[in-house]
C-alpha cells in the first residue's frame, strides 16, 4: 500500500499503462451506481437511521477514528448507536459480533478497535444489510447504525453520507483504480451530505464541496503491557523510539509524532499488517497507533506504547450534524 500511495500521488508512465483498466473500472462502477439510482437494483432499509462514514479513495483516509468519535458523540446526545463494518483483514465469514476478546485476525483490527474504544455493539460482515439486521436482532435497543466504510455498498439504504478525505493526499492523481486511488469519480462528493477533511500536522484543507475540517492530533500514550498506565506524549522520556505503524497513510502518524516533539525512527508496514513478535524488537522502545496495538498486545515488550488519537471536528459540523439528526 505504501508503494501504491506513492504511485497514485501523480500521473506517470505506469498510470497511463493502467489507464485501460481504470476506464473499465470506472464504467462498471458507474453502471452499478446508475442501477441503484434508477431503482433497477433496490436499496434495503433496516428500520433505523443509517450513517455512512466512507470515502471515494482506496487506502486509509481516517474513517475509523471518525467513526469512534461519532459513536461516542451520538451516545452523549442520548442515542444508542451500533456499528457495522466489513471487517477488512479478518477471516470471519457471515455476520460475526465483535467481542472484547475477539481476535483481530478473525474480525479485523478496525472493528475490534471501535468496540474497545466505544463499547458499542459491532457486527462485521461483507453484506452490510445482513450485518445491520444481525446487529438489530441482537441489540433491539439500537436506534442508529454507523457504517464504518460502505459508501459504495449501495444496497444498504442510508440517511446520511459522510465522505472522509485526507487533506494531505487529497484525491491523488484523480484517476480511477488501479491507475489512481479513486473508487468513484470526484463528482461523487457533490452528492454526499458532508465531506470531512482530516487534517494532520501542517496539512491544509483543499477546496471541496460541503467540506468541514476535522483535526487529528496525537493524544495520550499508554503502555501495552499496562493499559491503565498513560501519560501525555510529550512527557515520554527521550529514548531511541521506533515509530511503527501498519495503516493506510503512515506518514500521518509520523508527522503527528514530530509535531509533539517526539524524535523517532519511522518504520511503515502495509495497511492491516498482521504483526508478529519478530517484526519488532522486544527490548526496544516502540510507539504505535492503537489500531496496531490491538494486534500486538499479546506479545508486547515492556516499553511498547500506543498513541491515542484525538479527533476534533470543527463546531460548525457538529451543529450541522445535530440539526440533521433531529430532522
Amino acid at each position: 500500500m505504501v508503494s501504491l500511495q506513492h504511485l497514485w500521488a501523480r500521473t506517470g508512465v505506469l498510470t497511463l499503462l493502467l489507464s485501460p483498466l481504470a476506464l473499465l473500472f470506472a464504467a462498471v462502477s458507474g453502471l452499478r451506481r446508475l442501477a441503484y439510482r434508477r431503482g433497477w437494483l433496490p436499496a434495503v432499509s433496516v428500520g433505523v437511521p443509517v450513517i455512512i462514514v466512507g470515502n471515494i479513495t482506496a487506502g486509509g483516509s481516517g474513517k475509523t477514528p471518525l467513526v469512534i468519535w461519532l459513536v461516542n458523540w451520538l451516545r452523549a446526545q442520548g442515542y444508542r448507536p451500533g456499528v457495522v463494518s466489513r471487517g477488512y483483514g479478518g477471516a470471519a465469514r457471515g455476520c460475526v459480533e465483535v467481542q472484547p476478546d475477539s481476535a483481530p485476525a478473525e474480525v479485523g483490527d478496525e472493528p475490534l478497535l471501535v468496540h474497545l474504544k466505544t463499547a458499542a455493539p459491532v457486527v462485521v460482515g461483507r453484506d452490510r444489510v445482513a450485518a445491520a439486521r444481525t446487529l438489530l436482532a441482537r441489540h433491539p435497543g439500537v436506534d442508529v447504525i454507523v457504517s464504518d466504510d460502505g459508501l459504495q455498498h449501495y444496497r444498504l439504504r442510508r440517511d446520511i453520507e459522510l465522505a472522509v478525505v485526507d487533506a494531505a493526499s487529497g484525491l491523488g492523481n484523480g484517476w480511477p483504480l488501479p491507475a489512481g486511488p479513486l473508487r468513484e469519480p470526484r463528482s461523487r462528493l457533490d452528492s454526499v451530505d458532508a465531506v470531512i477533511q482530516v487534517v494532520r500536522g501542517a496539512a491544509q484543507p483543499q477546496a471541496l464541496p460541503r467540506a468541514w475540517r476535522a483535526d487529528y492530533r496525537a493524544g495520550q500514550a499508554w503502555r501495552l503491557r499496562a493499559p491503565q498506565e498513560e501519560m501525555p506524549l510529550r512527557q515520554l522520556p527521550p529514548r531511541d523510539w521506533l515509530a511503527v505503524t501498519g495503516i493506510g497513510r503512515p506518514q500521518g502518524f509520523f508527522d503527528m509524532l514530530d509535531a509533539q516533539g517526539v524524535r523517532s525512527s519511522p518504520r511503515a508496514f502495509a495497511d492491516h499488517h498482521a504483526f508478529r513478535p519478530q517484526d519488532l524488537p522486544a527490548a526496544g522502545a516502540v510507539l504505535m497507533t492503537e489500531k496496531d496495538a490491538v494486534k500486538c498486545s499479546g506479545f508486547a515488550g515492556d516499553e511498547w506504547w500506543a498513541v491515542e488519537l484525538d479527533v476534533a471536528p470543527e463546531s460548525g459540523f457538529i451543529d450541522w450534524l445535530s440539526a440533521r439528526l433531529k430532522r
